[in-house]
């Protein structure tokens, strides 16, 4: 029998108090482009690859339902964390579009493999970062 694998991340998320702030953030300060949204979700395409899901903290407490199954309850409170990949050649334009665009960079991690890391929190006090390749063995 083949061995099974994983191919990837397709989906992470994070919860909102205030869904419609995040939705501009994410597409405003950050750049991503907005698949859909509506009163309990925005949805994120990340680099035509990933997607990143931002929920109306408190909404998710029972399953939805689906034409197509049901979607079981989840939901997560604090501060939550995600990281964002992007290219050497591009951290130093990052971090100064970040101080522009009126974000404050939390910390800038340089990594013993060589991989480079800006920190900052989005609207939700979640922390953010950019980071570019040699942080961990496989990126």
């Amino acid at each position: 029998m083949a061995k099974l694998q994983i191919n990837g991340i397709a989906e992470s998320c994070l919860y909102s108090g205030d869904l419609p702030r995040s939705i501009r953030f994410y597409q405003e300060k950050i750049g991503l482009r907005l698949l859909e949204s509506n009163e309990r979700i925005g949805v994120f395409s990340v680099a035509d690859k990933q997607v990143l899901l931002i929920f109306q903290s408190g909404g998710e407490y029972e399953s939805v339902f689906t034409p197509g199954g049901e979607i079981p309850p989840h939901e997560a409170a604090g501060s939550l964390h995600v990281a964002f990949a992007i290219s050497r050649t591009d951290f130093a334009q990052w971090e100064r579009e970040l101080i522009a665009r009126g974000i404050a960079i939390e910390s800038k991690v340089n990594w013993p493999r060589g991989g480079q890391s800006l920190y900052f929190r989005d609207p939700d006090n979640h922390l953010l970062e950019l980071a570019t390749p040699g942080i961990w063995e496989v990126y």
